[in-house]
């Protein structure tokens, strides 16, 4: 099976999986391209999560352009794009032309109310899976430490926050190192 064919399969397969989504599904990109396929190296999906974040649009979408593209040019980015979003295009239309039907359902309620920690749990785990190149040193832990006490202590905007962070790398790597 060619390389095309094989991205074009995973995120298919990716975005039909993205309940939650981009971060919920990071682990499995995650997983898939860097552990399982080896298709880039950790530091590399690291960055691509990084360069996703600070571009517009959902996570997950933003890292098979960058993915599709990284390997085999600007066709295969758009390829995958279209991939990692056709199946979630697809069941929002058809969610949406159901909802009338399925908002007071119960047994939708209470999938729901199951699936949601599952949600926060994979995120966790892919926050956690880029952690050991994301922390190579005391002062990526500072920046870390500094951006969250600015999230979550002062809700600061999370652009300003990157931002920030991206200048104090610059600031303190350039001093240090």
């Amino acid at each position: 099976m060619s390389l095309l064919t094989s991205l074009c399969l995973f995120f298919l397969k990716a975005g039909a999986l993205s309940f939650g989504g981009g971060y919920a599904v990071l682990y499995l990109l995650q997983s898939e391209i860097v552990y399982r396929n080896h298709w880039i190296t950790p530091g590399d999906f690291a960055d691509v999560v990084a360069i996703a974040e600070m571009t517009p649009g959902p996570i997950a979408v933003n890292a098979s352009t960058f993915v599709g593209y990284r390997l085999l040019g600007p066709l295969a980015g758009i390829l995958t794009t279209l991939c990692i979003v056709a199946i979630p295009f697809l069941l929002a239309l058809l969610a949406s032309m159901c909802y009338q039907k399925l908002k007071d359902n119960k047994n939708m309620q209470y999938a729901l109310k199951g699936i949601r920690p599952a949600v926060v749990g994979l995120i966790a785990a892919a926050g956690l899976g880029i952690a050991d190149v994301s922390f190579p040193d005391s002062i990526s832990v500072g920046i870390f430490l500094f951006a969250a006490w600015l999230l979550f202590k002062w809700r600061v905007n999370p652009i300003t926050v990157m931002l920030l962070s991206g200048g104090a790398g610059i600031v303190l790597y350039a001093v240090v190192l």
